[in-house]
């Protein structure tokens, strides 16, 4: 169950008009914090983002399952599951037996998942999947709704990077 702190956070993104991958992301985010403090583990970087987008799904982020031929059957169904119940079409069942299940296998999976340099791999990964142009077009749209103030912050961020690659 995500915190409350989380599902505000999300809101206040859907407000500002971000994307739903990007109030997803808050989901994933605490996903990766809960497995950094021991909370549970997970088996590998990509299981830790699934955790969390079905979360955001189930907290009625509009984030539709991916399409077919993206991922396996069985992850589709479980997304459309998650979608449905966020958006209200259907209850989900409380199935504490399965809940409980879940949380005791998370809990014997390793936490160096959640790593910098395991999120950073995978980010990469992530991005040489998609095209130049797609990259591109993700960029200025984040430029669009980030913000006189947050866009200043990134500016002063990328500067001081800058400087300390030279050095």
């Amino acid at each position: 169950m995500p915190r409350q702190e989380v599902i505000r956070k999300a809101k206040q993104d859907k407000r500002a008009g971000k994307s739903a991958s990007t109030q997803a992301g808050e989901f994933v985010k605490d996903q990766i914090d809960k497995i950094r403090k021991g909370k549970h583990g997970a088996r590998s970087t990509k299981q830790a983002i699934a955790i969390g987008l079905s979360e955001a799904r189930r907290a009625g982020v509009d984030l539709p399952p991916p399409r077919k031929g993206r991922t396996k059957k069985s992850t589709r169904r479980s997304a459309k599951y998650a979608y449905e119940a966020g958006q209200g079409k259907r209850t989900p069942k409380r199935r504490p037996k399965v809940s409980r299940a879940v949380e005791n296998v998370l809990k014997k999976e390793p936490r160096s998942t959640a790593s910098r340099k395991a999120l950073s791999k995978q980010a990469k990964s992530a991005a040489s999947r998609r095209s130049a142009v797609s990259r591109s077009a993700a960029a200025r749209k984040a430029s669009r709704t980030k913000g006189a103030k947050a866009r200043s912050a990134a500016a002063k961020k990328a500067a001081r990077t800058r400087a300390r690659r030279r050095s």
